[in-house]
């Protein structure tokens, strides 16, 4: 049987991870900045507007990847 588009959607869970609301709450109290984040199987993505930023949460990396309670893998990306 085929599934009608609705009937999809339906099923679909559109909440945002709790790894990623975690992050972006720690950037924002920490840098007063806004990212993107994008949580896969393995990683999470990390999309900050600025290369200075970005670097800055590279050397937060294990406070970040504390605050949102994950071992995966984090990747920083510039916008």
């Amino acid at each position: 049987m085929a599934n009608s588009l609705a009937d999809i959607l339906l099923n679909k869970n559109f909440d945002e991870p709790a790894e990623a609301t975690a992050i972006k709450q720690y950037v924002q109290t920490t840098f007063q900045q806004a990212v993107a984040v994008t949580v896969r199987e393995h990683d999470i993505i990390i999309e900050a507007p600025s290369a200075a930023l970005a670097g800055s949460l590279r050397l937060h990396q294990i406070q970040i990847k504390k605050a949102a309670s994950t071992e995966k893998r984090l990747i920083l990306r510039i916008r």
